[in-house]
């Protein structure tokens, strides 16, 4: 247990400094939520600085800082200038339907980039293994705005799926297999596109593990006391090149994420990616750092799974 403790530590000390940076940098950043007031010649200079000093943003960065804190403790997570609400009722809703759409595509993408994988691991050097790695070599040169351009374009002209949003008008009238139905016809699409970008590099690297271990020396072994190729492959390849793929989990759900905030803004998936857009042009510090802050306790708890499986499944990991 003292390297899941050391874990926790760890993701406890990236937090704090992740919201230091992000603290810091909006200082250093130009303008304010208020500099637009002072275009506006019916509010005068007192009324503007009467806000910022009701707001706390005329105090310096440490005691901004302090506060925050301390409201992030309570669980509000700040307050915010735009909306005039606590963060945290922002964040629930809207790191939800991140967290949906991230981890459908984690979950789609490894089972299909393990079974595939370990397949073209087995036929390596013939045309399959080929043709898959040229495969992944042209998704991996196309941009994901490219992605979903494209495919947004293609639902624009056919019709077959909806074009952005999460869900359809009437969705509450909808019975309960409508409603699934609906979520999902609204899924396919940022899924898709998470799942095309997330893949290539999956696939490679089970790949890549499994043929080095159906290299080593007791799968030679295994294979001359005639057991089957299913499960030469599945019950004792690919529990021994586990450790590296386990380990790319934690490094697969950022990358999808940091993905899915490009997406959400461009489908209109009501995720952390439009709300993080939206905070930054009008500069709602509070909204900003607490949108950065999820999408990071996303990404860690990601690592932290996979450190868990580790653990479970390794018993190196265990002793040390």
């Amino acid at each position: 247990m003292k390297y899941l403790e050391r874990r926790v530590i760890h993701a406890v000390l990236l937090l704090v400094g992740v919201s230091v940076l992000c603290f810091l940098f909006s200082d250093l950043a130009p303008g304010s939520f208020f500099d637009e007031m002072k275009l506006n010649p019916q509010i005068s200079a007192e009324t503007v600085a009467a806000l910022r000093s009701q707001y706390g943003l005329d105090q310096p960065l440490p005691v901004r800082y302090g506060r925050w804190v301390k409201s992030a403790v309570r669980g509000d997570w700040g307050y915010s200038l735009a909306y005039h609400s606590p963060v945290r009722s922002l964040l629930l809703v809207r790191a939800r339907n991140t967290l949906l759409l991230t981890a459908l595509a984690t979950l789609l993408a490894w089972l299909i980039a393990i079974p595939v994988g370990v397949w073209i691991a087995s036929r390596s050097g013939k045309w399959e293994d080929r043709l898959t790695l040229a495969g992944t070599s042209v998704l991996l040169s196309v941009p994901e705005l490219v992605v979903t351009l494209g495919l947004l374009y293609w639902v624009v002209r056919t019709h077959v799926l909806p074009a952005g949003g999460m869900i359809s008008v009437g969705f509450d009238e909808l019975g309960l297999w409508g409603k699934f139905r609906d979520l999902a016809a609204h899924l396919a699409i940022p899924v898709g596109v998470l799942v095309l970008a997330g893949l290539p590099v999956l696939l490679r690297h089970v790949r890549a593990s499994m043929v080095e271990v159906l290299k080593s020396p007791f799968m030679q072994a295994a294979r001359g006391h005639g057991i089957g190729r299913f499960r030469l492959l599945f019950r004792y390849a690919l529990p021994a090149a586990a450790n590296p793929l386990i380990s790319l989990l934690g490094l697969s759900v950022a990358g999808l994420l940091s993905g899915s905030l490009l997406v959400e803004v461009i489908m209109g998936w009501p995720g952390l990616g439009p709300l993080l857009l939206e905070a930054s042009v009008s500069r709602d510090i509070y909204v900003v750092v607490g949108a950065v802050m999820a999408s990071t306790f996303f990404m860690i708890l990601g690592s932290f799974l996979a450190d868990v499986m580790l653990v479970v499944i390794d018993p190196r990991v265990r002793v040390e």
